[in-house]
């Protein structure tokens, strides 16, 4: 199924726009790996909101919705910021008391 081009008032896509929806998709995407076998349930948890909203954010700009990537690129930030990756150890994060 073909989707229209996103475009702005002036009827072209703004690449800057276009630029920081992709940056906030990959923000969303590239969350870092989990430490231990044990955080991996959490990682996964946080990751699948993540990337839910993230897939929201493209259909949304690939249909053309009607208040704009600048909008959609907010939205999918606060959504984000509900669904921060701070719930689970990660990998190369210094463990309390290792090393001793």
């Amino acid at each position: 199924m073909d989707h229209p081009m996103p475009s702005s008032e002036s009827g072209k896509s703004s690449a800057p726009e276009l630029r920081q929806l992709l940056t906030a998709v990959l923000e969303a995407l590239d969350i870092p790996h989990p430490a231990t076998v044990g955080d991996t349930q959490e990682h996964d948890r946080v990751l699948n909101d993540r990337a839910m909203h993230a897939a929201i954010a493209l259909r949304n700009t690939l249909e053309g919705h009607p208040l704009g990537i600048e909008w959609t690129t907010s939205y999918l930030r606060e959504r984000l910021a509900e669904h921060p990756p701070t719930s689970y150890s990660h990998y190369g994060t210094p463990r309390a008391g290792a090393g001793r």
